[in-house]
């Protein structure tokens, strides 16, 4: 049993936090049971260790089959530990580092994608969680982020997806100029989403066909320049008072758009 909140191995499972060792060690954190319960059910070969306080096991028995079933063995550590480890205030009493998983843009398209999201300096881990999380929800095939958008594996934005992050492929750095050459290569329009746009409810036969959807930063939205990249801008309408949407619902709408004109 760990239980010194100070000791080198629990620092080095908190440093995690931090973009520079994610980047060094190509690991990440895994934060509470639902995240550990999707990576076991999709990428059980990526967990590299799984850190839990007592009582976790009563309370998720299926974790423990689960973990069992992967040959995986969980260490005992104290409450304390468990909070020095997690970037969360109140941590769900588990915490697991898995290895990083990126793809490729070439592979994210390479299975004929009809349906991918673009980030563009989306810098808000949330957003981009909820992004990814609605991606899946939706059926898309991936999400590609670009320019200096938030890390993919930062924990608020692994959080953010609720174990959705295992489920779809993700590529991240790069220009938009490339992703866009690249998704175009695939036979995608690219759509970007702007309040400058259409009206998405207008576009029904254009989203059915395969999509690439742009969402800007969250603050400053996609600049000229970046809207001159794209086939068509479109926006969401508002027909109530609101000033304006969230990113990540605004998103969330524009893909179950496609999705539901791709289904029929």
């Amino acid at each position: 049993m760990i239980d010194n909140p100070r000791s080198p191995r629990v620092r080095a499972v908190a440093k995690l936090a931090k973009r520079g060792a994610r980047e060094e060690t190509g690991l990440f954190l895994v934060e509470g049971p639902q995240a550990l319960r999707e990576a076991l059910a999709f990428h059980p070969e990526l967990i590299v260790d799984v850190f839990a306080a007592r009582g976790v096991f009563e309370r998720h028995p299926e974790l423990s089959r689960g973990l069992a079933a992967a040959g995986i063995e969980a260490e005992q550590v104290s409450d304390a530990v468990v909070e020095a480890m997690a970037d969360t205030v109140t941590p769900q009493g588990v915490v697991a580092v898995c290895r990083q998983f990126p793809v490729t843009i070439k592979d994210l398209l390479g299975g004929g994608a009809r349906l991918v999201a673009i980030l563009q300096e989306v810098r808000d881990p949330g957003n981009a969680g909820t992004i990814i999380r609605a991606a899946d929800a939706a059926g898309a095939d991936g999400v590609i982020l670009t320019g200096k958008s938030v890390d993919a594996y930062n924990p608020k934005v692994v959080r953010s997806t609720t174990g959705s992050i295992f489920h779809l492929p993700l590529a991240q750095g790069g220009t938009l100029e490339h992703a866009l050459q690249l998704v175009r290569g695939a036979g995608m329009r690219v759509l970007a989403a702007d309040i400058s746009g259409e009206e998405l409810p207008t576009l029904r036969e254009e989203l059915a066909r395969p999509t690439a959807w742009l969402f800007g930063n969250e603050a400053h939205g996609l600049t000229d320049e970046e809207l001159a990249l794209a086939d068509r801008a479109v926006r969401v309408p508002i027909y109530g008072h609101a000033e304006s949407m969230n990113l990540a619902t605004a998103a969330s709408v524009c893909l179950y758009q496609s999705a539901f004109a791709q289904r029929g």
